[in-house]
């Protein structure tokens, strides 16, 4: 976190660094405000910067805002449809749907990303939630597989000290709310 501070001080005028250290603070230091200011001063500087466009989104989830989110990771996306980043763009985009709670969407979206890059955690992990909220509960067992094969130990204590600060208490418990009832164990 010091680094990226120190990165935000010393590249102002970068808008690479900018939105890679508003980035991280806002996910691993949960400095919202922060993150999303740098993140912001990032495309002031460059506003065709995909990868500005894709930090803009997520900082937008973490505010709870999925239709912004949603705007821009889509942005993103127009301006690099052949990223090597898409998958974060498309699974960002799950993200937003399943705060919105429209769970159909959600997990369209996390197959996408996972046709793109089987395996991928995070889209695992949105495509659990989103089946276990649609009653999906065979599809929701069959993925949680596949996440512990990938994360063995996961828990549900251990997803929310790894995400609790980057998420509200509300995008949090529509995951908890969908791993646990997929049977993640508490501990």
């Amino acid at each position: 976190m010091a680094l990226a501070r120190q990165a935000l001080e010393a590249g102002k005028d970068d808008a690479d660094t900018l939105w890679m250290a508003g980035h991280t603070l806002s996910l691993f230091a949960g400095e919202r405000a922060v993150g999303a200011a740098a993140i912001d001063g990032a495309l002031a500087l460059n506003p065709n910067s995909a990868h500005a466009w894709m930090a803009r989104g997520y900082a937008s989830l973490f505010f709870d805002q999925p239709g912004p989110a949603i705007e821009a990771l889509e942005r993103a996306m127009r301006l690099s449809p052949l990223d090597h980043l898409r998958r974060a763009f498309t699974n960002g985009i799950a993200v937003a749907h399943l705060g919105a709670s429209r769970y159909e969407e959600a997990l369209d979206w996390a197959d996408r990303t996972l046709r793109e890059e089987p395996g991928y955690r995070g889209a695992l992990i949105n495509k659990v939630v989103a089946c276990a909220h649609l009653d999906r509960i065979e599809d929701a067992r069959s993925t949680l597989c596949l996440l512990i094969e990938s994360l063995p130990g996961l828990t549900i204590a251990g997803y929310r000290a790894l995400w609790a600060r980057a998420h509200s208490p509300e995008r949090t418990a529509i995951v908890v709310n969908g791993l646990r009832k997929a049977g993640l164990p508490e501990e």
